[in-house]
């Protein structure tokens, strides 16, 4: 009878056992399903490494990121990733193996965009003998960066003409100090000139805050005659280049070109401003701006200065976003003349200018008559 019974508590124990490991694998299943449907939807791209680097899972929003081809045979991350974007992300992995967590930024190229990633790798905790797993986060920043850009731009192209005005208030000021003029009139002028220096820094700080919300303005092209544009360029620069020995040689009878007057006046502003902050430290300042005829479908914008120059590898980045040679302002001046200029179907390139400083060549096609356009 005594055997019968232990028989039966050992029955009832194993039984209770069975039970409270199902409903124990019932909870983990549950919690399983729950992180997986989490996952799934977060709109950030998560990969699932083992310790030696091979790809254990993805989640949706990796996978819209590759083709479905891809995420099917990917086992390690050279399968979806470049060999440049693989070398960051190892990096990563191994600093994150000491540190905990890294993070860094790739551009992935996709046949049909790039992607701007900002990547987050964490390790797992170790729970065996065996390297720990890693998790890696992938958010696309595209839009974020485009954004930043545009407002970036904006701000910039704002603050412009805010300059010569500013320029105008203390040359005002400056003049009440020499002109015989009554008390009243003097104090007035110079009331009115000190209103506009504070108000121009006012909407220099507004342009700041309000710039995120904005974007780049559509070009509105026209035929236009590239040598007035030039000149009106040029008239934001009265008095501003003192000490700069500038050369103005405007081609005659240039035939028009199709273009938005007021971004192409943007080009040629930046164009002699870049020239002329090169020449800050120049003993010999000469500044040359010139228009002609390149060809029959061409004509040709040219601005030279004889300032510190540009490396051949400065070259290559130079109207990359952001970019820039002067160690201080946004980087984002000679990246707007390009982005006007490609908007434009025209062309820049840069040369040096022996035996010192840099020369722009801008390439605008001419306007085509229409009756030409239809016999074409």
């Amino acid at each position: 009878m005594l055997a019968i019974d232990e028989l039966a508590t050992l029955v009832r124990a194993f039984n209770e056992m069975m039970h409270e490991l199902e409903a124990n694998s019932r909870e983990l299943e549950s919690r399983r399903r729950f992180t997986e449907a989490i996952l799934e939807s977060i709109p950030t791209g998560v990969i699932s490494l083992s310790g030696d680097g091979r790809i254990q899972r993805v989640n949706r929003a990796l996978r819209g990121l590759f083709s479905e081809e891809q995420i099917e045979r990917a086992v390690e991350l050279g399968d979806l990733f470049p060999p440049e974007d693989v070398a960051e992300i190892q990096f990563l992995l191994k600093r994150a193996r000491r540190t905990g967590v890294a993070a860094s930024q790739i551009d992935l190229e996709s046949p049909h965009q790039v992607f701007h990633l900002a990547v987050t790798v964490s390790a797992l905790p170790v729970r065996q003998p065996a390297a720990p797993g890693f998790v890696v986060v992938l958010e696309d920043t595209s839009e974020l960066l485009r954004a930043q850009k545009a407002a970036a731009c904006i701000a910039h192209e704002l603050k412009n003409p805010l300059t010569p005005i500013a320029l105008c208030a203390e040359r005002i000021a400056r003049q009440l100090d020499r002109s015989p003029m009554a008390p009243e009139s003097q104090r007035i002028l110079r009331e009115c000139a000190t209103t506009i220096s504070r108000e121009v820094e006012s909407v220099k700080t507004l342009a700041d805050e309000f710039s995120r919300f904005s974007r780049f303005p559509a070009a509105q092209p026209v035929p236009s005659d590239l040598n007035e544009i030039v000149r009106n360029a040029l008239n934001v620069f009265a008095g501003r280049l003192d000490g700069i020995d500038l050369r103005v040689e405007l081609g005659a009878a240039l035939p028009p070109v199709n273009v938005d007057p007021e971004q192409f006046k943007r080009v040629v502003v930046n164009l002699v401003d870049n020239a002329a902050e090169a020449m800050r430290e120049s003993l010999v300042k000469r500044l040359l701006v010139t228009t002609q005829v390149n060809s029959a479908e061409l004509v040709e914008l040219l601005v030279a200065d004889t300032g510190c120059g540009i490396s051949a590898e400065d070259k290559e980045k130079l109207f990359l976003p952001y970019f820039s040679t002067k160690g201080r302002g946004t980087g984002l001046g000679l990246a707007i003349v390009n982005h006007i200029l490609s908007e434009h179907s025209a062309r820049i390139r840069v040369e040096d200018n022996l035996p010192a400083g840099a020369r722009f060549y801008v390439e605008v096609p001419v306007t085509v008559p229409a009756e030409a356009e239809a016999r074409a």
